[in-house]
């Protein structure tokens, strides 16, 4: 919970610094939305990274990474729930087979697993890291306009306050790990890259081409996850692994394909 508290203070902090007269200047049109603008931070920076911090203790590296490339899935769920987004049966298709690669990653790829209920908790978490980053990709649909350092602001505000309650029941319970250099190292790098540049291209990216397409993209992320972890950590990559990590990378490149025709005949 430091990391998730240090993460996104630190960006807040490093915005309000070096752009805080544009902050003042799209004060007046963030007022009205506050409270969704803060909201929104809390699910998709604060709950989203809790989820996938404590996955990490109770399930591998590839199996978050993999289960991460299921989330263009939830997205579209999402915005089909909020905005009733429309769906061809290419993309229909694209999204199931994206499912049953998220299916059989929590599975472990035994299916007995699925009617016992003996899916790793870890993977579980996961699960909830991904939803809730679908539905703040899609409720970015309804931000207001307003300059990016702005949004990506108030975003921070909402996921610090969000992540200082559970700061709090973390120490209280004893479990607060305090960084050495080396996990500072960590934490700053964690705040440039992954929490500010990546932030900034996304929500960018999800202007110029909407939600759903730009969900999409996430399916990188399981390949260079699961390359990383094998590489980096000596994890051990299994068949199961390559069979949904085919079905998440099929079924979204259908869905995506099947959605650009669309958009052409449109």
């Amino acid at each position: 919970m430091i990391l998730v508290a240090v993460r996104w203070a630190g960006v807040m902090a490093l915005l309000y610094l070096f752009k805080r007269k544009q902050i003042a200047a799209d004060w007046p049109a963030m007022r009205p939305r506050l409270a969704y603008l803060l909201l929104l931070g809390a699910v998709g920076f604060t709950v989203f990274s809790v989820a996938l911090y404590y996955a990490l203790v109770y399930t591998t590296a590839i199996n978050a990474s993999i289960l991460q490339g299921g989330m263009p899935l939830f997205v579209f769920a999402a915005s089909f729930v909020l905005f009733s987004s429309r769906i061809g049966w290419g993309q229909a298709i694209g999204f199931a087979l994206s499912f049953m690669g998220v299916i059989v990653i929590a599975v472990r790829g035994e299916w007995i697993n699925l009617i016992e209920l003996g899916i790793n908790f870890g993977d579980a978490l996961m699960l909830i890291a991904i939803i809730a980053y679908g539905i703040y990709t899609a409720a970015l649909r309804s931000k207001p306009q307003i300059h990016w350092t702005s949004l990506i602001f108030i975003l921070c505000v909402g996921a610090t306050l969000a992540s200082l309650p559970m700061l709090a029941v973390e120490a209280v319970q004893g479990k607060t790990v305090l960084p050495d250099m080396r996990g500072w190292t960590a934490i700053a790098y964690i705040i440039i890259f992954p929490s500010l540049i990546s932030q900034v291209f996304y929500i960018r990216a999800v202007e110029l081409i909407g939600a759903n397409r730009a969900g999409l993209f996430i399916n990188l992320l399981p390949v260079w996850g699961a390359l990383l972890a094998v590489t980096l950590i000596g994890e051990q990559f299994h068949f199961y692994h390559a069979a949904a990590l085919a079905m998440i990378l099929v079924g979204i490149g259908l869905a995506e394909f099947s959605g650009r025709e669309r958009s052409r005949r449109k």
